[in-house]
């Protein structure tokens, strides 16, 4: 078997990992590149099998038909994308607060060093303190959907399509 990453011929049980997104078979030398997936046993496989389907299976990682949980990643849970110039505007709000970096980190709840780090834009907030910085700075981080912007496009309107209009020129004439 060939590692689905370099080319190389695997010796040995090539690893499952998953790297960007993508569970690959790679050699030994590749698996530092991504996390390891857990592969379910064959004997795991029967234990759950014969259980029933009313059982619980094994592991709280694997289910009966052999899929792996994941960890989801911070950007699945967000609504929105975070607006590019978030740290000017962070930092801005602060100082016109009056706050120091030291003053926000406590009402805040967190670490000042976090503080500094999304002021330099080091470090894109995740989705808690993001909204912590949104709720105490009184300031929006988030951009707005087009379709807000754009002036609130009422709901239950269809907009027409390429196809739509072909078909109804066809029916006028």
């Amino acid at each position: 078997m060939q590692c689905e990453m370099c080319g190389e011929t695997v010796r040995g049980a090539p690893k499952l990992v998953r790297v960007e997104g993508a569970e690959l078979q790679v050699c030994s030398k590749c698996e530092k590149f991504g996390t390891e997936v857990q592969q379910v046993r064959r004997t795991d496989l029967l234990k759950i099998t014969t259980r029933g389907p009313a059982a619980k299976p094994a592991s709280p990682a694997t289910s009966a038909a052999g899929q792996t949980w994941h960890k989801r990643d911070m950007f699945d849970f967000m609504g929105g994308e975070v607006v590019e110039d978030y740290a000017a505007r962070i930092k801005q709000a602060r100082m016109e607060k009056g706050l120091t970096q030291k003053d926000l980190a406590m009402q805040m709840k967190e670490k000042e060093h976090l503080i500094k780090k999304i002021e330099n834009a080091e470090l894109i907030p995740e989705e808690n303190v993001r909204k912590k910085l949104e709720k105490v700075l009184e300031i929006q981080l988030i951009d707005a959907p087009a379709e807000v912007e754009a002036g609130k496009k009422v709901p239950g309107t269809m907009t027409p399509t390429l196809g739509d209009l072909t078909i109804i020129r066809k029916v006028k004439k």
